[in-house]
């Protein structure tokens, strides 16, 4: 195999899942709390790319159960040979371009990774799929996970449910929109047992800092500008990671093939609130910044083209049929992110490159 292995076992156990983008920051929320939580075994394939790190995945680098690989989801042989060797029994597809901004700025990947990829996927797992023994296939699961951005913008009431109608905005959510469908199509026409979950904001550690959460922990505790878009009065749904995780374990043990599951928080919150709750979150731990309050930063800048007003999640469904609701709110859930930006600031030098270096983005300078 031409990808690099840098995990792994010797023996198989056929409780196996193969984790697309699991070295990201949902995905490895997933494998890290897979392992923990679960006798399975996890094939963890991932390409890398800048927001992808190996650092996230340190807890279970020796794992025997836990073997990654560095590979394209685009690259078909490679995804067919994974299947053919490990023979999983459940796919949990989270590799995806995921920043807004970034869609902007350079559209073309996302249609590469999120559209081309997620067919390349199913189109190999189709294939795996029926040459499967019978009580093998009836098991089997593609569990797509996906964003409420595909729904485009609600105005000052309602909520997003699994049957609103799809108008994504941004590149990004119109990439995430067309892989919604290729998988909705493969489950129609072709009877793969697939499962669809569209989830509000996540945060929580691991997150790489080009998001707002990390990115204004991280600028509040150098002094640097906090920039806030347009007016700072976006509403969000704000989802704590490991719950949005727990969630879609629950989806794949007990979720129903061709149904959307939609995952939220039941945290609505203005982007200026977030904000200001960090400042103060940070004041109280690091008392005596030279540059604080660091509410004194918050810095407003021309809002994102296109910006969607307002997203939130009906998640009574899920909650309703597979008994999940979310462990954290958001005074809980944000605290303990502040705390772990602030103890593991090696772990934000390491993942952060030259490359990126929390400039401004989405300016569709391109």
């Amino acid at each position: 195999m031409a990808a690099e292995r840098l995990m792994g076992w010797d023996n198989m156990l056929d409780d196996t899942i193969l984790v697309t983008g699991g070295a990201g920051f949902i995905g490895g929320s997933f494998v890290r709390q897979s392992l923990a939580d679960s006798p399975g075994r996890i094939v963890n394939l991932d390409a890398l790319t800048y927001a992808g790190n190996l650092d996230s995945l340190a807890s279970v680098r020796d794992n025997p159960r836990h073997e990654f690989v560095h590979g394209d989801i685009c690259d078909a042989a490679l995804v067919a040979e994974l299947l053919r060797e490990h023979k999983p029994r459940a796919i949990v597809h989270f590799a995806a371009e995921s920043h807004v901004d970034r869609s902007i700025d350079g559209p073309g990947a996302f249609i590469q990774t999120n559209v081309v990829g997620t067919f390349t996927l199913l189109d190999a797992a189709l294939k795996h799929w029926r040459e499967l023994p019978a009580a093998e296939r009836e098991r089997f699961r593609f569990v797509h996970v996906s964003t409420d951005e595909v729904y485009g913008s609600l105005g000052p009431t309602g909520a997003f449910t699994e049957t609103t109608r799809y108008s994504p905005n941004s590149p990004y959510a119109a990439s995430k929109a067309s892989s919604d469908h290729f998988v909705r199509a493969y489950e129609h026409t072709f009877h793969l047992p697939t499962v669809i979950t569209n989830c509000s904001n996540n945060y929580g550690p691991f997150q790489f800092p080009e998001k707002l959460i990390p990115l204004v922990i991280l600028n509040a505790l150098e002094g640097k500008p906090l920039p806030v878009y347009g007016d700072g009065m976006q509403v969000r749904d704000w989802l704590f990671v490991d719950d949005h995780c727990r969630a879609l374990r629950a989806v794949l043990e007990r979720g129903v093939p061709g149904e959307t599951y939609n995952i939220g928080g039941n945290c609505e919150r203005a982007n200026i609130e977030i904000v200001r709750t960090i400042c103060a979150t940070i004041d109280r731990l690091r008392p005596g910044l030279a540059h604080g309050p660091c509410e004194k930063l918050i810095t407003f800048v021309k809002d994102r083209p296109g910006h969607d007003r307002r997203y939130a999640i009906d998640a009574s469904k899920i909650k309703r049929e597979l008994g999940w609701e979310p462990q954290q709110n958001l005074a809980t859930g944000l605290e303990a992110t502040v705390r772990w930006y602030l103890d593991n600031l090696g772990w934000v030098e390491r993942i952060t490159s030259g490359v990126y270096a929390r400039q401004r983005l989405g300016l569709a300078s391109h």
